[in-house]
């Protein structure tokens, strides 16, 4: 970094206590000019278990007082984090004195910037009771596609066999009113957030789309919202988009470049013709458009040149279908090899470093649920890894791009820092390493030969994180192996003592002899 940097307080409120959530955003700008002042992590709640609303209350009004900017998760301050905000049973007036503490916030301190975002509440496509009410373990799918089928229906573009379909779907009537009548407490409360923009509380709101579909439950909570953004003529402060988890990533970033005064330029380049046109799995639109959401989210502006750009963003996507990741080697069909040129995105990546001599955002949007294992092996071989100014490759392609997107223009500020390779360097650990191998692979070996499954393995720092740190460390050898002896893992864990995240403390020494 060149020179000193004045420092601005900013206060967050994350949307749960998982890594991604809690420790992404700290991580990504402590060099940067924002000093985030967080909950301590054992007020955060535990996944079901909600956070203290007095106690987050207290820690909200206490800091915020001499704040420059709060960055607030208003599911967390409503509903104790994410997972509380599906399994509630809060009255609509009890919620709506929790959300007046934004306000109080506004009245104690006039010229706090406060950015938020409030999710819809989503509707899983499959069952399972791990993130929602006991009932979905048996029922989730036919609520999802009650939903589905009666949207599509009310549109008059249904057809005959999903008719039919409809027709079949049997939800018990105490499930459906639990679940519809949630659903409309959450829209209440989240068009109650859209009010605030409009009174000059919220001074900006992301709406994020989390595990969206085309149609259905999600999909007509969102016209309604979208309707009242229109009628209060906030469009420019309201934006609704797929993701949720890197959401205070984009406004970090966003809060970033104001107190700097500046507008970053973005370059994108894709890696097929047809990738900016796939729509991601678990989101509803296309992929080039949720990236020019969260460039402007961010605080940036696209660019339709690179000479003109001040960072480039290289993304990787599929050219057709998006699958997951830990299946890419017998599922990667013609999208993922004929119709997209990994060697020259590669090449390109290596003409923007060396001869144009511009950052490079390297955004692994191709598999959901983690990295593309060809194009890491491809930039190792190239000894370039290192040399990016982000890369992402985690869960959904919104939050591997929220999270690429942050880092880079933290980069493009404030360089090539210790901070910044640590969290490059965890990245290809977490994002390839865990997420694309080895949560498979322990899944599939490991879990039942030790009494575990995938959603219980006891404890957060037990034999499986031993196990895993164990699969991490072969695969730092074999995988990384420009890079090998500079990496250190100094911790894994399972933050919510299931195989779906993991957690992980990385240190990248510079300077050690490949």
């Amino acid at each position: 970094m060149k020179g000193k940097v004045m420092k601005h307080k900013v206060v967050l409120l994350p949307l749960d206590e998982r890594p991604c959530n809690y420790k992404f955003p700290f991580d990504i700008f402590k060099n940067s000019n924002l000093e985030i002042k967080r909950p301590d992590k054992k007020l955060m709640g535990d996944k079901k278990k909600p956070a203290d609303f007095q106690t987050i209350k207290n820690f909200l009004i206490k800091e915020t007082k001499e704040a420059t900017a709060l960055v607030i998760a208003i599911d967390t301050l409503l509903y104790g984090g994410i997972i509380p905000s599906r399994l509630h049973h809060y009255q609509e007036g009890e919620l709506l004195e929790r959300i007046n503490v934004i306000k109080e916030i506004k009245i104690n301190n006039p010229n706090i910037i406060i950015y938020g975002y409030h999710l819809i509440m989503r509707t899983p496509q499959y069952n399972s009771s791990d993130e929602e009410p006991d009932y979905y373990e048996h029922v989730g799918k036919d609520i999802f596609n009650l939903g589905f089928f009666t949207h599509k229906e009310e549109l008059g573009i249904i057809n005959d066999e999903e008719r039919q379909k409809l027709k079949k779907i049997k939800v018990k009537k105490e499930y459906l009113n639990d679940f519809l009548g949630r659903r409309k407490i959450n829209l209440g409360l989240t068009k109650k957030s859209v009010c605030l923009v409009n009174e000059n509380i919220i001074d900006f709101l992301i709406i994020p789309q989390d595990d969206a579909a085309e149609f259905g439950w999600t999909a007509k909570d969102q016209e309604k919202i979208r309707t009242q953004i229109k009628e209060f003529n906030v469009s420019n402060k309201v934006y609704m988009y797929p993701g949720a988890d890197e959401v205070a990533n984009n406004l970090l970033a966003r809060l970033m470049n104001k107190l700097l005064n500046i507008q970053p330029k973005i370059y994108i380049k894709y890696n097929s013709l047809s990738a900016p046109w796939t729509i991601p799995s678990l989101e509803d639109r296309y992929l080039d458009t949720t990236i020019k959401y969260q460039i402007l989210a961010c605080g940036a502006i696209s660019v339709s040149s690179m000479s003109e750009a001040d960072v480039l963003l290289y993304v990787n996507a599929p050219s057709d279908k998006m699958i997951t990741a830990p299946y890419q080697f017998e599922l990667k069909g013609r999208g993922f090899t004929v119709f997209r040129n990994l060697v020259e995105f590669i090449e390109s990546i290596k003409y923007s470093l060396t001869t144009l001599n511009k950052p490079v955002i390297l955004a692994d949007l191709a598999f959901g649920n983690g990295g593309d294992v060809e194009l890491v092996r491809m930039l190792n071989q190239e000894n370039i890894l290192m040399d990016l100014a982000s890369y992402s490759g985690w869960n959904t392609s919104a939050n591997a791009l929220g999270t690429a997107l942050a880092q880079g223009l933290v980069y493009l500020k404030f360089g090539r820092t210790k901070e910044h390779l640590n969290f490059l360097a965890l990245r290809f650990v977490e994002d390839i390493g865990y997420c694309a191998l080895t949560r498979r692979k322990v899944t599939e070996t490991d879990l039942t030969l030790n009494g575990f499954n995938y959603f219980d393995v006891k404890e957060s720092e037990g034999l499986i994180s031993e196990i895993v740190k164990k699969y991490l460390t072969d695969f730092i050898n074999q995988e990384l192996t420009s890079i090998k002896d500079n990496i250190t893992i100094d911790k894994v864990y399972m933050p919510w003592r299931r195989m779906y995240e993991v957690g992980l403390e990385i240190t990248y020494k510079e300077g050690v002899k490949k």
